[in-house]
């Protein structure tokens, strides 16, 4: 696994990687484990907006009942932060930054403006029945903060359903750009990670071939 770590670093250089998923697909515990392992910063939208939440009542409110912050607040409080001088050279693992359809591309020539050049997006695929699995298993461990998002199938439906209708549009867009990897999240969490670093030690290969080529 090292040496395929060192042709992710050596490939992204101060690029980025955003990472996507459904609900309990694992963003956040894959993308802090990737940005430690490749030397980089890890920014997730969630972790942003909630910190933002906690002296925010509507933004508080609206995190808790499910729904993804409209782009504006998004804009105002998660952008800015590809664009930090303590971020400028390191390379960046993104946590479903810009989940809105629309938001992707303002948060792809952002991050290129930055110096961040978004170079593949990681889609960790879930099946309902895990989601649910993970999601009765929280009840028990609290291992997530003890979120208000996490505390009804209800609120679950409600972001999976968001997911589904607005963050979807976004996945697509990043496939169609030929920039998608598609990852198996129900395994364990250290399946899950050796997979994303092969696929994506076989991404930095073949686009290090294509830039050759051209």
């Amino acid at each position: 696994m090292e040496e395929q770590i060192a042709t992710i670093k050596n490939w992204l250089g101060t690029g980025s990687i955003n990472i996507f998923g459904s609900p309990y697909s694992g963003k956040d515990t894959i993308g802090v484990r990737l940005a430690e392992a490749l030397g980089g910063k890890f920014l997730s939208s969630g972790m942003i907006l909630r910190h933002n939440g906690a002296s925010d009542r509507q933004l508080r409110a609206q995190l808790d009942s499910g729904t993804i912050t409209p782009s504006d607040q998004f804009y105002n409080l998660v952008l800015p932060y590809l664009s930090r001088e303590d971020l400028a050279e390191s390379s960046l693992v993104l946590g479903s930054v810009g989940r809105w359809s629309g938001e992707e591309y303002t948060v792809i020539t952002s991050a290129r403006a930055a110096g961040h050049e978004i170079k593949a997006a990681i889609l960790l695929n879930i099946s309902e029945a895990e989601i649910n699995n993970r999601w009765e298993q929280e009840q028990i461990l609290r291992d997530r903060g003890d979120r208000a998002d996490d505390r009804s199938l209800q609120i679950l439906a409600t972001r999976l359903q968001e997911f589904q209708t607005k963050t979807m549009p976004v996945i697509q867009t990043y496939r169609d750009s030929g920039l998608l990897i598609p990852i198996n999240a129900n395994q364990p969490k250290k399946d899950v990670f050796a997979e994303v670093v092969q696929k994506l030690a076989n991404f930095a290969l073949q686009a290090q071939d294509q830039s050759q080529e051209n």
